[in-house]
Order: structure tokens, then C-alpha cells, then sequence
């Protein structure tokens, strides 16, 4: 009979997210996209937000910037947002029309 693994020798695979930026976001940061890895102390918007702000000051610019636009999977969420495995993240900014 095979043994089953329990405990500390199962590794769960880790928990990614995809994150995209749009129009004068991804001019500012040179940076089309990215994969982010989520844990238990960084699952949501707010978290991934200040995570990316310690990059340098562009990006430190553009996520303490509160009228970037986000949403998660297609979808306009607000930064409370929990992120699950595999969502993807965009940030764009605000939209004008005319």
C-alpha cells in the first residue's frame, strides 16, 4: 500500500496571482506585468499595493495614488479585496471620456 504524506511533508504548491498594468501605469513603471506570490499576511488588494510601493518611487507614486483603478479577474474591486490563487490583477488609470 503507498503511503500517504501528512503533516509537514506535504508542500502545497505556491499561491500565484498575475498582475497587469495598463495605459500610463505600465509607461511610468516600464512593466507590462507581473506574478505575484500571496501568503497568508499579503491576500489582498491593500497588501499587494504596499508590497509593490517598496519597488522604488515610481511605483511607491503610483500605488499611494488614490485614483488607480484595480480589479481583480475583469471585475472592479476596492482594496479589500481578497486575492485567491490565480486571479489575475489589473491596475489602470482612471478613465475620461468624451
Amino acid at each position: 500500500m503507498a503511503k500517504v504524506a501528512t503533516g509537514p511533508e506535504i508542500k502545497r504548491a505556491e499561491q500565484m496571482i498575475k498582475v497587469l498594468f495598463f495605459a500610463a501605469i505600465r509607461e511610468q513603471l516600464d512593466c507590462a506585468e507581473l506574478e505575484l506570490k500571496l501568503n497568508a499576511e499579503a491576500n489582498t488588494i491593500s497588501d499587494v499595493k504596499a508590497s509593490l510601493s517598496k519597488k522604488g518611487a515610481d511605483w511607491q507614486k503610483v500605488f499611494t495614488d488614490p485614483t488607480v483603478l484595480v480589479a481583480v479577474n475583469q471585475t472592479m474591486v476596492d482594496d479589500a479585496q481578497s486575492l485567491k490563487n490565480n486571479d489575475t490583477l489589473a491596475f489602470f488609470p482612471p478613465v475620461t471620456g468624451g
